[in-house]
């Protein structure tokens, strides 16, 4: 395959796992905003600084204006991590290998781009629709990945962009939960009721499944264990790091090298480092180096992968 088929494939299928991520917590946030949180009113600031290239300033302006914060989390043209800008991006990647994807894969990619332009988009935000467009935006992102699973050929392209998936994915998670746990000063062992972990789970579709599987009351504990090192929960970060390795060796088996020796022995370390960790040595102090740590050798496998699949420089 292409270098550059290979590329395309791999960041189309990232954007709109990218896409996926934002609109879950972007829904997440605007349902939890219409009650009483139980720190008191939510603002939109962890979200804008999670997703948006905004100045602190301009947070501080738009923290409390959910209008304003749909806007530029969604349709803004100078946020580059818009939903908007991201279906943008999978579409070009979409658009160039057109015979390497499903006629459904494509159409479904282009609906989606045509939706987020309609021009009197942002006007439905400001107002009582804003729950159905959100629901609407979900609704296509689930629909293309349901497309994508039951019309792709399990090739070499399938691979490509499952790694992109789950590389997203990993990202994702590892991100919303520095966040979160950032906000509650990292206090692991610390008893904190479930509703201070509603939002970061209801963004990464764990809450039931945090329900039926967890019954102690140390959430902090808890929460940490299912996004993290649950393997039966999809959007945990040793579960992304199952189907990495999976769908890496599909795409180096067929090729050995030494360089691709060399990125299989970078991932097994990284997959080696959270499958082995033990989460009584992550407390107050270590959890967020640790997380800093795994994000950077996410970042390093990542491009390693580009160097050698993609021709990156």
């Amino acid at each position: 395959m292409l270098s550059r088929i290979a590329d395309s494939l791999f960041w189309l299928a990232r954007y709109m796992e990218r896409a996926e991520g934002l609109l879950r917590v972007t829904a997440t946030h605007y349902l939890l905003s219409l009650d009483k949180d139980v720190n008191g009113a939510l603002t939109w600031q962890s979200v804008l600084e999670t997703f948006t290239t905004a100045t602190p300033a301009e947070i501080e302006a738009t923290k409390n204006q959910t209008a304003e914060a749909l806007k530029l989390l969604l349709t803004s043209n100078s946020n580059a991590n818009s939903l908007k800008m991201i279906i943008s991006k999978a579409r070009e990647n979409a658009r160039g290998i057109q015979d390497y994807i499903t006629k459904e894969v494509w159409e479904e990619v282009n609906s989606f781009y045509h939706l987020i332009n309609q021009p009197t988009l942002d006007k439905r935000l400001s107002s009582y629709e804003a729950a159905d467009m959100l629901d609407l935006f979900t609704r296509h992102s689930v629909l293309y990945t349901g497309i994508t699973d039951i019309t792709m050929a399990r090739g070499t392209g399938w691979g490509f962009m499952n790694l992109g998936k789950y590389i997203e994915r990993c990202f994702e998670t590892i991100v919303l939960t520095n966040k979160h746990y950032q906000i509650n000063h990292y206090k692991i062992h610390e008893s904190k009721d479930i509703m201070q972990w509603r939002q970061l789970l209801m963004s990464l579709s764990g809450y039931e499944l945090h329900l039926k599987t967890y019954r102690s009351s140390a959430d902090n504990h808890d929460v940490l264990h299912q996004v993290l090192f649950n393997e039966d929960f999809p959007h945990s970060v040793v579960y992304s790091l199952g189907r990495i390795d999976r769908h890496l060796q599909d795409v180096t088996k067929r090729n050995f090298s030494e360089e691709n020796a060399a990125l299989m022995r970078c991932f097994g370390r990284l997959h080696s480092k959270v499958k082995h960790t033990d989460l009584d040595t992550l407390n107050n102090h270590t959890l967020h180096p640790y997380l800093e740590e795994l994000r950077g050798e996410v970042l390093q496998f990542t491009k390693l992968l580009g160097q050698q699949f993609f021709s990156y420089a």
